[in-house]
């Protein structure tokens, strides 16, 4: 495997972060809903927590990182490893968030990570 793979992994490190992030700040700015009023508060609310001001840093980093990936690898190969934060985020939302992760959920999560593992071997 390449070295220049730790981009890859990195990316998706991040991706799965910037998520966490982002709800932890939203969690505490509030819910979002259909009225153009609320809607601008809750922008600007959103735009000052610390939690949603750096979970885009992250992001932002995280396309940087993307970006590396991009120019040593397909992107046919890169970009679906993105999915694999989908794991790190239901995991972390599981175990420490006390979200309900039902069978579904985590029979969709096995079967994007088995893709993965396959795509990484070709």
């Amino acid at each position: 495997m390449s070295k220049y793979f730790v981009f890859i992994l990195i990316t998706v490190l991040l991706n799965a972060v910037s998520q966490l992030l982002m709800k932890a700040g939203m969690t505490q700015v509030g819910k979002a809903e259909f009225s153009s009023a609320k809607t601008l508060t809750l922008f600007l609310t959103a735009a000052t927590n610390p939690f949603v001001i750096f979970g885009l840093l992250t992001m932002t980093i995280s396309m940087g990182t993307h970006l590396m990936s991009l120019s040593r690898f397909d992107v046919s190969f890169a970009f679906p490893f993105i999915s694999l934060a989908y794991a790190i985020v239901a995991a972390w939302g599981y175990f420490v968030m006390g979200e309900d992760v039902g069978l579904q959920r985590i029979a969709g999560i096995v079967i994007i990570v088995v893709g993965t593992i396959v795509l990484a071997r070709s």
